[in-house]
């Protein structure tokens, strides 16, 4: 059976190649068993940032919340590493990365809700609507996750995250890299072009899980399936806000 490589780091076909031959004997992971884990994870993920939703509306300023989101995405950024390089720790591990990612979602998402209301509803509603459907498209093999389709996706998928980190480093130095921030036309094509590229990486996480499946691999690779395709939905969601907000200042 052909494995393809996933660009998004916790979904590599690499992973198959770490279990023995005796330990795919034992209880092994399913697609159900997945599916259930990821929502739990999305529960968990949608709870936290119920919550820090309603913290930053009390701390009335976003100065004042400004140090927790940072924590909280920084610890989800250090867990999310460590699950990627200890699996066996996902079931633990992989509803605490969720909690801090979900703390760090609820505080954007409010903050860009004061700024433009029901824009966070909108970006939800869209992702949601963008995952039922790339999933239905997977399921119908309309699109067929190949060699050459996952290169070029893969391919695509690390330029954008080098141009991101390149970003990142040149606005410390005060340089503006262009097209991720701007609401100019170039801008609203980049920002389509990223969510449309998020969404594909959906039909390689559903791959992946498929096939992880079919090779009867452990149990406990549903959680970190889970937490893989849970990495994806949250890039996808910041993308469709981040193309929501150019729309709106335009």
């Amino acid at each position: 059976m052909a494995l393809y490589k996933s660009r998004n780091p916790a979904l590599d076909k690499d992973i198959f190649k770490e279990f023995k031959k005796e330990e795919t004997q034992k209880e092994p992971m399913t697609i159900g068993g997945t599916v259930n884990k990821t929502i739990i994870l999305l529960a968990i993920v949608i709870t936290s940032a119920y919550f820090s939703w309603h913290l930053l509306l009390r701390a009335l300023t976003f100065e004042n919340f400004k140090t927790t989101l940072i924590i909280s995405a920084g610890w989800a950024f250090l867990v999310g590493l460590y699950i990627v390089l200890d699996k066996k720790k996902a079931p633990l591990l992989s509803p605490i990365y969720s909690i801090f990612e979900g703390v760090a979602l609820g505080g954007v998402s409010v903050v860009t809700e004061q700024l433009f209301p029901g824009i966070a509803i909108q970006a939800i509603s869209l992702t949601f609507s963008i995952l039922v459907c790339i999933l239905i498209i997977y399921k119908l093999k309309l699109i067929k996750p190949d060699k050459n389709f996952t290169l070029i996706v893969s391919s695509l998928t690390s330029g954008i995250a080098l141009y991101y980190f390149a970003a990142i480093a040149f606005r410390y130095s005060g340089i503006l890299v262009p097209l991720i921030h701007e609401n100019t036309v170039g801008g609203i094509i980049f920002s389509v072009f990223v969510v449309i590229l998020a969404s594909l990486n959906l039909v390689i996480d559903f791959d992946f899980i498929e096939k992880g499946a079919d090779l009867s691999i452990p149990k406990y690779m549903e959680w970190y399936c889970a937490f893989g395709l849970m990495v994806t939905i949250i890039w996808l969601y910041l993308e469709v806000l981040n193309l929501l907000i150019k729309l709106k200042k335009r």
